[in-house]
């Protein structure tokens, strides 16, 4: 139906069909202000467990299936993902979709912000979707535990993405107990992955862009942030590319706050 990254012209032409669901990741505030016609809303946080240290972990089946019933989900339905801010939220959610085995979904490129830029219209109304009961199964092998990244330190076929901030990888901006990088991991910042000049759009160099940090096809890669909200981005990237790559929701909230796992500064 759609591409793993659709654009606009795409999702427009899809708007109507009863197998499309449409969901918003934006902030609430946005939401409310205008959305794309017919998405219905779910909170960033209704993605991650909260449990400290390691926040960003995908929330227990109970969770899951409180989330997806809400929204009305289904498995025969086509799912859009959208939010304000380049594709974190919505790629985290994308993430979700594939522990859970769904196979229908897209990310719509460049998000809110494309929209607004092409003159579509947006609606203020909330949609309430109809609940449908779910039971969800999560593949925790499509997730990356932190001994799996243990595990790819001394392995040259396992590429570490680090998805930050310059400044958090070095070290120089510490939200953990420790700062800096598992070490061996190549950095390489979520916000360079957009496009500033196309409403935040995946770079279309992306692929080569990668290549040069040595994030490449032929390597499993484990992307990860400080929670798995900005790797959400990344790890979608690595999906539309065709890589190997799983995330590790655990991330640096899990690993810097482990005083017994290595890390490396500068």
């Amino acid at each position: 139906m759609l591409a793993l990254v659709a654009e606009v012209e795409d999702l427009k032409q899809a708007m109507g069909s009863a197998s499309l669901l449409i969901v918003d990741l934006c902030s609430d505030d946005n939401y409310r202000t205008g959305h794309i016609p017919g998405a219905i809303h779910v909170a960033p946080m209704e993605l991650v467990c909260g449990i400290r240290p390691a926040v960003g972990k995908l929330p227990d089946t109970a969770g899951l299936n409180a989330l997806f019933s809400r929204i009305g989900y289904r498995p025969d339905l086509h799912i859009v993902a959208y939010d304000d801010e380049g594709g974190g939220w919505a790629g985290r959610f994308l993430w979700t979709l594939d522990i859970i085995g769904h196979g229908g979904m897209s990310f719509l490129n460049g998000g809110l912000q494309a929209w607004h830029a092409a003159g579509e219209a947006l609606q203020r109304e909330p949609v309430i979707p109809t609940a449908t009961t779910v039971t969800v199964s999560p593949n925790k092998s499509r997730i990356a535990s932190r001994e799996d990244v243990l595990a790819g330190l001394d392995d040259s076929d396992t590429v570490i993405w680090d998805a930050r901030s310059p400044e958090e990888y070095r070290g120089d901006k510490v939200v953990s107990a420790r700062g800096g990088h598992i070490p061996g991991a190549i950095n390489f910042d979520w916000l360079e992955v957009m496009d500033r000049q196309r409403q935040l759009r995946i770079r279309t160099d992306i692929e080569s862009a990668l290549a040069a940090r040595g994030i490449t096809s032929d390597k499993q890669i484990i992307t990860h942030c400080q929670t798995h909200h900005r790797s959400g981005l990344t790890w979608l990237v690595g999906k539309s590319l065709g890589f190997d790559i799983r995330a590790y929701d655990g991330s640096w909230s899990e690993w810097g706050n482990d005083p017994d796992l290595p890390i490396e500064t500068g």
